[in-house]
This record gives C-alpha cells, sequence and structure tokens, in this order.
C-alpha cells in the first residue's frame, strides 16, 4: 500500500478542547466494553488507538459532560457499524445491511431490543434511551432523519462496490455528502448545547447551504487522510481516487485537485459568512452559535488526524457477533 505526501489545508478556525477530554478518554472504552461490542483484545487495541474520544472532545469544545458521553458514544457505534459495512460488502452482503438498517431506524422510533439480539441493537437502544431523556423530542426526529440519511449513503456505496460501479464525481460526491455523517454531527451540536434550531432557520436556504459545505469540507479531508488505505483496499469510493480516475491523473496530483477544492470550500464557507443576511435577534443568535459549531468540527475533525491512528491501520474493527451478522 502506497503513502501518499499528504497537503497542508486550510483551516482558519481555532483550536480548542473539551475540558473534560481525559475523563472521555476512559469512559469511551468503557461504554464499548459494557456492551462488548467488539469481538477481541486485538480489535479493542484498534479502537483505543483511534482515539474517537479525542475527536469529540475538539469537534464539541463546549459540551458538558453527561451530553459529552452520549456524543461519544454516538460516535463510537457509528464508527464501528461504518467498520462493518466494509466488510459486508467483502461478503456480498448488501440484503443484510439493508436489514440492519431497517432495525435500527425501528429501534430508534422505539422498538424494543430482545435479549437473542446482537449487542449492537442493545448499545442503539441504550443511546436512543439517553438521547430523548436529555434531548428535545422534536429535534429527535430531526436527528432519526439525518442518521436514516447516513444509512442510505452506505447503502448506496455498498451496492456500487458490489457491481462494481464507478460512480461520476458529481454522484460520489452526493454520495459522500451522506457517508461522512456530518448531518447528524452538527444535530448533535444542537443536543450538547441544548440550544435548538428553530423550523425556520431549519428551512431556510442558507442553512441548507452551511450543512451542505461543512459536509463536502470534512469529508473531503477525510478522503485526503484516508486515501492510502482505501486505494490501497481498492475502494473507489474517496474523492482523491474519482479525480485520479476520471481526469486520468497521477494519484498525486489527483490528492493537490483535492486539496484545493477542500481550501475553495473553505473559503465559500467563509464568504457566505459575510454575506449573510439580517434575521432578527432570536434567528441571528441561532446562526452564530451554529457556526461555531461548523468551525469547531472543521478543526476538530483535523486536529484529530495527528493523533488518531485509524488511516494508519488497514486492518477494519470488528464487532462480537461478525458471523451471526452476516447470517441475517
Amino acid at each position: 500500500m502506497n503513502k501518499y505526501s499528504l497537503p497542508n489545508l486550510y483551516c482558519p478556525f481555532p483550536s480548542q478542547i473539551n475540558k473534560y477530554v481525559d475523563v472521555l478518554e476512559d469512559y469511551s472504552i468503557e461504554w464499548v466494553l459494557s456492551f462488548n461490542l467488539l469481538a477481541d483484545e486485538s480489535n479493542y487495541k484498534r479502537f483505543s488507538q483511534c482515539k474517537f474520544f479525542f475527536l469529540v472532545a475538539n469537534a464539541y469544545p463546549n459540551c458538558q459532560l453527561e451530553e459529552l458521553k452520549i456524543i461519544s458514544d454516538w460516535m463510537s457505534w457509528l464508527f464501528i457499524w461504518d467498520d462493518q459495512c466494509d466488510m459486508l460488502y467483502s461478503g456480498q452482503k448488501l440484503e443484510t445491511i439493508d436489514s440492519y438498517h431497517q432495525r435500527f431506524l425501528n429501534i430508534l422510533k422505539g422498538a424494543e431490543v430482545k435479549n437473542e439480539e446482537p449487542s449492537l441493537f442493545h448499545a442503539l437502544k441504550n443511546l436512543q434511551q439517553r438521547t430523548i431523556q436529555r434531548g428535545d423530542s422534536k429535534w429527535f426526529n430531526h436527528f432519526v432523519d439525518s442518521v436514516k440519511d447516513y444509512f442510505d449513503g452506505c447503502f448506496e456505496q455498498t451496492k456500487n462496490r458490489i457491481e462494481g460501479i464507478i460512480p461520476d464525481i458529481e454522484s460520489y460526491i452526493r454520495i459522500r455528502r451522506l457517508t461522512v455523517a456530518v448531518y447528524l454531527s452538527l444535530d448533535l451540536a444542537e443536543f450538547c448545547n441544548q440550544f435548538f434550531i428553530s423550523d425556520f432557520l431549519r428551512e431556510n436556504q442558507i442553512f441548507h447551504k452551511l450543512r451542505v459545505m461543512t459536509s463536502d469540507i470534512i469529508g473531503w479531508c477525510n478522503d485526503i487522510y484516508s486515501a492510502s488505505r482505501e486505494i490501497g483496499d481498492g475502494d473507489v469510493h474517496n474523492l482523491v481516487f474519482m479525480l485520479h480516475h476520471h481526469q486520468s491523473i497521477s494519484i498525486e496530483l489527483a490528492m493537490e485537485r483535492t486539496a484545493e477544492m477542500h481550501d475553495q470550500q473553505v473559503l465559500n464557507l467563509l464568504n457566505i459568512e459575510e454575506s449573510l443576511p439580517s434575521f432578527d435577534e432570536q434567528i441571528g443568535a441561532e446562526l452564530a452559535n451554529y457556526m461555531s459549531w461548523i468551525h469547531s468540527w472543521i478543526r476538530g475533525n483535523l486536529e484529530w488526524y495527528s493523533y488518531s491512528c485509524r488511516y494508519e491501520n488497514p486492518k477494519r474493527i470488528e464487532i462480537a457477533e461478525h458471523e451471526d451478522l452476516v447470517k441475517v
């Protein structure tokens, strides 16, 4: 597997870290252990080396501890499931992923979990109950919609892999906006700050643009840092590979162009911020808060790669019920 030189990415937002970062480090592995989510000791070691807690602490710097724990557990669960999708693809298990996604959504909407069901279901039920308990019910419905978007992106990406489809660049970018899970991550920023966005702003076109642009910035940043592992695995769902393939350029040049696209989107985001229309005091406060959450996520995500070993190890994190999972 080739190692590619990583470009310096433009990020003008300040670095912050949550004061509970040390508490979160110990807690995050304890929650995963409590549900016996991973297959063996080597998988727990890989999980620990990924330092998902550090991403959470950087992306949500002002979050209080109890909400921060819930968000940390969401990120652990999502990253673990993301790896299962990667492994199930190799076993041609598209129908398995679809059936799991439907079950996950049913659990989020209130379905009970049977004792004999996989621990991944029990962990999700735990998240559902704790999130509803400390969150807003209307907000939670929006959050579940964002989770569904993420599942839809995972399904479409897996379908392409199984059928050997290389999407065009525009189609890839659309799918990537879903699989990067930024929409639900920004929803969780509302939860962690107990500051919920009004329907007026949520339905505003500016709000939608901000979410899409943030998703692009974080997704393309991730594509740069994960390119060596994904291209080495033959995974085409990476913007670096897309530019390499469709524009017939070297991987090195494709890496540079991905960085240019990333940097330009950051500038586009800043331009939108500088030209926002005037709103009343309440909507203005909501938008100011939302922009600060976006800044924290973009910077926190970039900081995380310097500490995490997630994209240096070609092996995925495997759950305890992997054999049962592929039989569903």
